[in-house]
């Protein structure tokens, strides 16, 4: 695949993340996909769960805006976005996964209601959907994530496929 073209489907993928669509990826997109998240699932704000969200959303913000945010005024552009993900991720997946990781294994406990540390693949679906995934297409990478076929799709799985979406050129 040709540089062009990584960067093309790395600029796609920016949507998912610029939650409230006003052209930039900052702190509060962050926030916006946590509540949406903690709402969804019917998990409050102020419970474990809930601040656990938050504190990982807070993580993945910070990890990203190293990464990304070359002028340091807290947004960060698609330009930014794009340049910070050839630079520094293209060939890292395991990097991404670790500044993804706070968020997504919180985001785990919301989806887990049982504590067993795994999401049913409707669940997970729902997820995705809340980040913006359209349902379709959610719930056909949720179905492809659960490997073993026992409708449960747990931390390794998710944080895995999550960095190769954003990192692995295909």
């Amino acid at each position: 695949m040709v540089s062009s073209e990584y960067e093309r489907r790395i600029a796609a993928r920016f949507a998912t993340f610029d939650q409230d669509g006003n052209g930039y990826i900052d702190r509060a997109d962050f926030n916006v996909a946590a509540k949406a998240l903690l709402t969804e699932f019917g998990t409050a704000a102020r419970s474990d769960k809930g601040q656990a969200l938050y504190l990982g959303a807070e993580a993945f913000w910070q990890g990203m805006a190293g990464i990304a945010d070359r002028d340091g005024d807290q947004r960060i552009t698609r330009e930014e976005f794009v340049g910070g993900a050839v630079k520094r991720l293209r060939d890292n997946p395991e990097g991404f996964a670790e500044i993804a990781r706070p968020f997504l294994h919180a985001a785990l406990a919301v989806a887990d209601p049982d504590g067993d540390g795994a999401a049913t693949v409707e669940d997970t679906a729902r997820v995705l959907g809340i980040l913006g995934v359209p349902q379709e297409v959610a719930r056909a990478a949720a179905t492809a994530l659960d490997t073993d076929g026992d409708g449960r799709i747990g931390e390794t799985e998710i944080v895995t496929a999550f960095a190769r979406y954003f990192t692995v050129p295909e």
